[in-house]
């Protein structure tokens, strides 16, 4: 086990490397001090470095480009991005497969804003020909809205495809890459993304409490338009935050925590890294499970690095498996709506290492041979 902690396999929090945990322990900061400023400066710079977006010598792409840091959950940044970037004159399409693109749709409904949904049943892949055919039917889109990792069901959804369809018809995409953001691709240049939303507590092994967007600058709303939102809207946020200031009371240590976790990703190799040590810990479980007889949700390729769902061990309730799992020191994590008596779901994401993961399996052995 790891320090002889919990084992987190939820979809976030996750573990913390001993590194991040006491970065938490640095000075106190006032947020409107050079110092923090200066951190957070560094946090921005780093955010766009993850995925190539603020390389040395592409001076155009620093500033076409900028991470704009929220206090909040993954979900702050997702209704900042949607509230701020679709005009009033927009019309959004939001892509549904899971409980998170229908969180889109709900975040449209409450700012007011025109939109209409592409709805599918939660375990299935995004019907591209429906697509084009409700995008044919609409051509006054002009946001699109789409989960990359639809955590769910662990699905990951092909944003090449639906970037292309969107680049030929010059339609802005919106991307929740709050569970892929650091671990899976995300070509921002090539797939014509104008902007996606994030958070510290998941690939990237941070702490809950700052979440973040990725924007193409020349996206956000002219400062004349009047914002559906005050403490969300990311036009202020990116112009305060390039003067190195910020509008509102920032999470002081919880930033200390995230440069920290950029770093040591960094040094560990950056996102491609981190995509192939989840796939590791990942397949390792899958194949103990499967070898068991436990079935995984999705067909193999069609879920993340990131987080695979799997049917419950014959004879277990959810809740009676999960209890069992806890006492030897593991979290797994329920399924949502239908699915919620029916599924569990395992991350791979933190500070985990392999032999966590391989007692796991052992584990999950060792409770089902006591059913039979």
């Amino acid at each position: 086990m790891t320090n002889n902690k919990m084992i987190l396999l939820n979809p976030g929090p996750v573990n913390l490397s001993d590194r991040v945990r006491n970065a938490l322990l640095n000075p106190d900061l006032c947020h409107r001090e050079v110092e923090f400023s200066e951190l957070q400066s560094r946090i921005r710079e780093q955010l766009l470095q993850v995925y190539d977006l603020a390389d040395v010598g592409v001076a155009h792409r620093r500033h076409r480009w900028a991470a704009v840091l929220l206090t909040g959950s993954g979900t702050a940044a997702m209704e900042a991005m949607v509230s701020s970037l679709v005009p009033r004159n927009g019309k959004l399409l939001v892509i549904e497969n899971g409980v998170y693109g229908e969180r889109i749709s709900k975040i449209a409904k409450i700012h007011d804003i025109n939109y209409i949904t592409l709805s599918h049943p939660w375990d299935a892949e995004i019907d591209i020909k429906g697509l084009i055919k409700l995008l044919d039917e609409n051509a006054d889109i002009t946001h699109l809205a789409v989960v990359h990792h639809e955590t769910t069901t662990g699905r990951l959804n092909n944003l090449v495809e639906i970037a292309a369809i969107c680049q030929q018809r010059r339609i802005q995409i919106l991307v929740d890459a709050v569970s892929s953001f650091g671990a899976e691709e995300l070509n921002f240049e090539d797939w014509g993304i104008t902007a996606c939303a994030a958070t510290a507590n998941k690939c990237l092994h941070g702490v809950p409490g700052i979440s973040f967007v990725i924007l193409r600058r020349d996206a956000l709303p002219s400062s004349d338009t009047i914002p559906r939102t005050l403490y969300l809207d990311l036009a202020t946020y990116c112009q305060q935050q390039d003067k190195g200031g910020t509008p509102f009371t920032q999470s002081v240590q919880t930033f200390y925590a995230l440069a920290e976790a950029l770093q040591e990703m960094a040094e560990a190799g950056g996102w491609r890294a981190r995509h192939s040590y989840y796939s590791q810990l990942a397949n390792l479980v899958r194949d103990g499970l499967v070898s068991m007889g436990i079935k995984p949700l999705l067909p193999e390729g069609s879920s993340s690095v990131v987080l695979n769902a799997y049917y419950l061990p014959d004879n277990f309730s959810y809740e009676e498996f999960h209890d069992q799992l806890k006492a030897q020191d593991y979290v797994i994590y329920s399924g949502q709506g239908n699915l919620a008596q029916s599924i569990f779901r395992v991350s791979t994401m933190g500070a985990i290492t392999q032999a966590d993961m391989e007692r796991f399996v052992a584990v999950v052995k060792q409770l089902i041979s006591k059913k039979q």
